[in-house]
């Protein structure tokens, strides 16, 4: 197997020349850049990824931990990271954590070993101290950690807006289905938006928090069929997620409940599945490709010791169908 020596022997160059093209740093003329590559074809040179990473202390990889991948919010909110990471020249190293605290600490440690650019936190099981002793450059999502920068939409405007519009519709007793609020979490903002509004209003309102591991099925279940039978009257439900306003529709069909004659349901995120339910759910939309893109542009910018804005919080917009 040929080594990066046998390359610069061959093509007449040193070896920190074919190094320097390998890495597209410093200047080469485009003549010897041909040669090297030509060479590396000639002898089927392979870079040695690790090798180089060693070298450079950089391995061109950025780290992403998500809660759980099957979520169509965090599958599409990696696909635009991917994306992104692959147009600026890395490689995504995908972890799902499944809120175990254990699974995220030994991914921690892989990407360490990895000598990863930097990592992108969309899980939180592990204490603040377990990011902050990492020293490397880190991005939160909806998440705030004090020294890191972090992503999010706007979430209080976002859970405000679902509220008005309920409201506005003639609802006069509001569900908000949430996540646990014991989580040190930016989407609780949702449910401190959605209460502004109801209160200034004088609407009621229930809150219901799911359990920790809010990516439950089950859960969602239980909670739904609770709150129909706890609440009779209720004709409004803010979702904390899209996934689980398709669970309320399901609910909604199974009680014989008309979608929006008798309840009207908003979710958030508006994932593609959002306009695939029938009918459509009415949502909070999150701009998931533009907050992939500026999570690996907050690495970058750390990396390169550039200004970072360390509060990112990006517009929401309400996205009207047919369960309003």
């Amino acid at each position: 197997m040929a080594t990066i020596h046998d390359v610069a022997k061959r093509a007449g160059v040193s070896v920190t020349t074919v190094s320097r093209v390998l890495n597209n740093r410093g200047y080469i003329s485009q003549k010897t850049r041909q040669i090297v590559y030509d060479t590396m074809e000639e002898l089927n040179y392979q870079p040695n990824d690790l090798a180089r990473s060693l070298l450079s202390k950089q391995s061109n990889v950025i780290g992403l931990i998500i809660p759980n991948v099957s979520h169509p919010f965090f599958a599409e909110f990696a696909y635009a990271v991917e994306q992104y990471a692959y147009e600026q020249g890395c490689k995504l190293l995908l972890c799902n954590s499944q809120l175990d605290p254990v699974k995220e600490r030994e991914y921690l440690k892989m990407m360490k070993g990895n000598q990863v650019n930097g990592i992108i936190m969309g899980s939180h099981t592990l204490d603040t101290e377990s990011y902050l002793n990492l020293n490397y450059p880190i991005v939160t999502v909806d998440r705030l950690i004090t020294g890191f920068p972090y992503v999010a939409s706007d979430n209080e405007l976002g859970g405000r807006l679902a509220a008005e519009l309920l409201i506005s519709k003639g609802c006069r007793k509001l569900v908000h289905i949430c996540g646990n609020q014991s989580l040190d979490m930016l989407s609780n903002l949702r449910t401190a938006g959605f209460l502004s509004a109801a209160k200034k209003a004088g609407i009621e309102t229930v809150i219901l928090e799911t359990k920790m591991n809010v990516f439950d099925r089950e859960e969602y279940e239980y909670l739904i069929t609770t709150m129909f039978a706890d609440h009779p009257d209720l004709d409004g439900v803010f979702a904390t997620s899209d996934i689980i306003a398709g669970h309320v529709i399901s609910k909604c069909r199974q009680l014989g409940k008309t979608v929006p004659g008798q309840i009207k349901i908003v979710g958030y995120d508006d994932i593609s599945l959002a306009s695939w339910f029938s009918p459509g759910i009415t949502t909070i939309k999150q701009p998931i490709e533009d907050m992939g893109r500026m999570a690996v542009n907050l690495i970058q910018q750390q990396m390169s010791s550039g200004p970072i804005v360390h509060e990112n919080i990006l517009p929401v917009e309400l996205i009207e169908r047919e369960t309003t």
